[in-house]
């Protein structure tokens, strides 16, 4: 099976995604993460962001003063990436590289202080291997945050919705253009974590409530608002975290 490219779904993928209440719960929480990890000091960091899409961190980033390469497989994405870079009033440091993440070299693009890859390895074929040559563009102090699409999250959803025969199937069943073709657990990645000798310094659900809402008999007390509140607030409770559709982790090499 070959890795998703976004081509022919920009549109849609940008529609879904990020212009509706769970994207701004993504933004809420993985922006919350990125903050307290980045440097206070006024330092400008190298940022990678890998099969980042038309680049809504990168930009964010950029805003901040840091110097960020955007790179995508899709070419509509990017190109949609440099049309609001081009649109913004700030004169944002962002260079933009249409390649597919195992294409990538340190040899072309040099190291990086910090990696973002969100929600990508869930469309890869060999994940692992993948992400084990992104690190290689990453500095030895420097920082990755990934986020990945949580397997048993989407077990959980199906059970709770009745679809006994997709869990007992495996998941085989046929799937939505939108829906990740290789879910990851959380103890999976950890290992990998361990694997490249990296200390995960945050972990964080993503929209660990959105999803299980019972949207037909909500309180009169429900508000867009208050649900990313609460999603920030219960994020990072494990019991909660392990039912975040995605989960993000922020990994740091160990000394």
């Amino acid at each position: 099976m070959q890795d998703k490219n976004f081509d022919k779904l920009a549109g849609k993928f940008a529609k879904n995604i990020y212009g509706t209440l769970k994207g701004d719960i993504r933004a809420a929480v993985l922006w919350r993460d990125l903050q307290e990890v980045l440097p206070t000091d006024g330092r400008s960091l190298r940022v990678l962001d890998a099969g980042g899409g038309f680049g809504f961190f990168s930009q964010k980033l950029a805003a901040l003063g840091h110097s960020v390469v955007l790179c995508d497989l899709s070419a509509e994405m990017l190109a949609e990436a440099q049309r609001q870079i081009d649109a913004n009033p700030m004169k944002l440091d962002i260079q933009c590289v249409h390649s597919a993440i195992q294409d990538l070299s340190r040899d072309d693009l040099g190291e990086f202080d910090l990696i973002l890859c969100h929600a990508v390895v869930e469309w890869l074929a060999d994940a692992h291997g993948t992400m084990t040559g992104l690190l290689k563009l990453l500095k030895r102090d420097g920082l990755f945050s990934l986020m990945f699409y949580n397997q048993d999250a989407m077990c959980f959803h199906s059970l709770v919705a009745g679809n006994f025969g997709y869990v007992n199937s495996g998941f085989k069943a046929k799937r939505v253009k939108l829906s990740p073709n290789f879910p990851l657990t959380v103890p999976e990645v950890e290992a990998w974590c361990d694997g490249w000798q990296m200390d995960i310094l945050c972990r964080s659900g993503v929209r660990v409530i959105h999803d299980y809402l019972k949207k037909g008999s909500l309180s009169t007390e429900y508000s867009d608002e208050g649900l990313i509140e609460m999603e920030l607030k219960y994020s990072r409770e494990d019991a909660f975290l392990r039912l975040g559709r995605y989960v993000h982790f922020i990994a740091r090499r160990k000394d």
